[in-house]
This record gives C-alpha cells, structure tokens and sequence, in this order.
C-alpha cells in the first residue's frame, strides 16, 4: 500500500501510517529498529531496495531522506515536504517512508526525522554514498547507535579511509569492512588449524577497493607483522598470502566466487568466497548495535600510512599502495625512525 502526500508534516505521515497499518490489518507495530537512509534521487531506488532486502531479517522502520537541491535563490529560500507512505508487501516486512526535502528545509533533516522515529527503539544511519567527514557529529548521525558508510563509493576510496579513522566515534562502520568477513574468518580459520608463526603477508586487489587496504590494516595490526598490498586486476579481493614458519598459506578468489585455501602439507580446499550484494551487508551490520571495536583498531592502523601519503599531494593520497610498498608494522617503523636519527 501506498500514500503520497505533498506539503506535508512530520505529525500527517504519523497518522498517514497509522490508517496504512489499519488498511493492511496489522494496526500493532512489530519493527526492532529505525533505520535512516540519506541519499540522493540518483541512488534512491538501489539504496531503497537493498534497505526493503534486509528488513525481512531484520523488520524496521525505513526512513529515506531525500534532499531536493534548489536551482533559483527564490525556491532555495521555500521550504517544502513531500512523503511517500509505504506499508505491506511494499516495504519488505517493515514500514518505508520516503522524505523529499526542499529549499531550506534541506538543512534540517533531523527535526522531520525525530518525531518518525521508532520508540524506545535502535536508530540506524546509513548513508550509500556522500556520507559526512564525521558521521557522529552529522545532525542525523547524532540520533543513532550505529552509523554505516561506504568508502568504496567516495570518489578516493583509499583516502577516504584516513578521514574514518581521524573522524571515529564508537558505533561508526563502513560496508567496505563488512565486505571482508568471510575472508577473517576464513583466515583465522586457517591459522586455529595450524598454529604457526607468520612473518609476513601480502594483500592482493583492485587498486581502487578499500576493502583491500582493511583487510591489510587489519592482518598488520593482529599479527604485528609487515604486510605488502600489491594489485591485480580484480574483482575485488584476488588473494592473501601469509608467509609462516611452517610454509605459506594462501587464499586465492580468481573469479570473485569460489577461492581455494591451500597450506603447506594439506590438500588444496576450494572454499565458497562470493561477492555479496548491499542487502546482505547491510543486513550483517544490523545484526550488531554494539561499537565494532575490531574495525576502530583496524582503520586506525593505517591513518599514519595514509596520511604519509596524503602529504606528496592529493592525487597520491587517492593511490593505494602498490606492489612492493609495505605497510608500517610496528618493528618496520621503529627500523625507520632509527635510520631517520642516525642520519641526523
């Protein structure tokens, strides 16, 4: 079922939702969480789908907020609210409510936002792309637990990961780390099965996919060991090497499907590594509401490489590192400083 209002208010879509769920015969609400969607017109029905997905695990309240940019001062200065009322088979096995905000209304997203809210309920935002230097200071980023952004969408992904680890707060997360799950487990699957000392690693991937420089971060700031980051035509992740004591171990995604694991002295296993899509990762993230202490650790590692970077110019901050650049473990920035005072 659907209602459209224009020039509405916050109070005519409550009651608006309230005829709906009578109209669909199920007047109680049964939603676990609030889940804020800021987007654009471009990226709407993607982000609205992915949103509609992952609320048949977990049922929530979708609220879309649409910010209509004005092209005269005239219109900028009028300010104005259209919604679009989803309830049933229309919005997954929770509620939807589209926002468009226009003219100076734009600048006040969260008092339209507040009183929709869910109470005594979770509040999530998410933002596909174009997400705030500092998502917990946002306006709308303030009411939530949790705050899901994307670097993989900024215009330089890797750079955009130094701007999340400086801006941190707890319960902030980015869907570049969640693309990466199955990978640490199967990773630190690897090594329960046999313990072995690791000296080394290499990360191989696209050149422009976060989740590469993450995943690398992460194996550096665990293992406490250096770890290279090559590139490979893709998709995606292609591969993680770890040198160890007792031989290499590797795990090999050619395809962005099926990956093999292969250890020293054990037959090769392929392993089932498929790309998945936003819903699912979305809906992963839901599954938590607590500060993601892994990921805080992980992005933060890697601010004083990616500043370093940042320091010889833009465009070199927007490259990751390339095959032969190591990350600064904490032993190969110790060897650093020293040779930089000797020099002295």
């Amino acid at each position: 079922m659907k209602i459209d209002l224009t020039e509405t208010t916050s109070s005519k879509i409550n009651q608006a939702l309230v005829s709906a769920r009578r109209a669909a015969g199920s007047p109680a609400v049964g939603m676990v969480l609030t889940l804020v969607v800021v987007t654009d017109e471009e990226n709407a029905y993607d982000a609205l789908k992915a949103a509609g997905d992952s609320s048949r695990e977990h049922p929530s309240r979708i609220i879309a907020v649409i910010k209509r940019a004005s092209r005269s001062p005239r219109s900028r200065r009028d300010a104005r609210l259209d919604a679009e009322v989803r309830v049933g088979s229309d919005s997954g096995s929770g509620e939807t409510i589209v926002l468009r905000l226009h003219g100076e209304l734009a600048n006040h997203a969260q008092s339209v936002v507040l009183p929709l809210l869910l109470p005594d309920a979770p509040v999530v935002v998410w933002w596909p792309e174009g997400a705030p230097e500092d998502p917990a200071k946002d306006p709308l980023g303030a009411l939530a637990q949790r705050r899901i952004t994307d670097a993989y969408s900024a215009e330089h992904p890797s750079a955009e990961l130094a701007v999340r680890a400086q801006s941190y707060t707890p319960g902030d997360t980015d869907l570049s780390w969640t693309r990466i799950t199955p990978w640490r487990s199967m990773l630190a699957a690897a090594l329960d099965q046999k313990p072995v000392e690791v000296v080394s690693a290499t990360v191989e991937g696209e050149s422009e996919n976060p989740s590469c420089e993450l995943l690398a971060m992460w194996l550096a700031d665990r293992l406490n060991v250096p770890v290279e980051r090559t590139q490979s035509q893709g998709p995606g992740l292609t591969a993680v090497r770890m040198q160890t004591k007792g031989g290499t171990i590797v795990l090999d995604r050619p395809d962005g499907s099926l990956a093999t694991l292969s250890m020293e002295g054990q037959p090769n296993r392929a392993v089932a590594l498929k790309r998945r899509e936003t819903a699912e990762l979305l809906a992963e993230e839901l599954r938590r509401l607590d500060p993601d202490n892994t990921y805080a650790s992980a992005v933060k590692f890697g601010v004083d490489r990616l500043t370093g970077a940042a320091e010889s110019g833009p465009a070199e901050a927007a490259k990751p590192a390339t095959a032969g650049t190591a990350s600064a473990a904490p032993a190969a920035a110790k060897k650093t400083a020293a040779k930089k005072t000797a020099a002295k």
